[in-house]
């Protein structure tokens, strides 16, 4: 089991999006300049598919199978022993 904090932060977004500037990092004088984002943020509504779809690239990049009735489920056969993933996320 593993517990990330920074799950949202690496998701490559396939549109353009545009934010206000951070509280806290309003640059002076420029108060209406707005930011344009690189990578997902979390709470942004696009974050957790985001995240999935580089997860899953990565899983299947090594070896793994998605399940066709489950795509949280994963499995790889290594020396004739079967290797299951379960995803489970809980973003309460």
């Amino acid at each position: 089991q593993m517990d990330v904090k920074t799950t949202f932060l690496h998701g490559e977004l396939e549109e353009v999006i545009y934010i206000d500037q951070p509280e806290g990092f309003v640059i002076p004088g420029k108060e209406k300049l707005v930011c344009r984002l690189n990578k997902s943020l979390y709470g942004l509504k696009q974050s957790p598919r985001q995240w999935y779809k580089r997860f899953d690239s990565f899983k299947l990049s090594h070896g793994f199978k998605r399940s066709d009735y489950d795509s949280c489920v994963y499995l790889k056969t290594v020396n004739g022993s079967a290797i299951y993933f379960l995803l489970y996320v809980d973003d309460m």
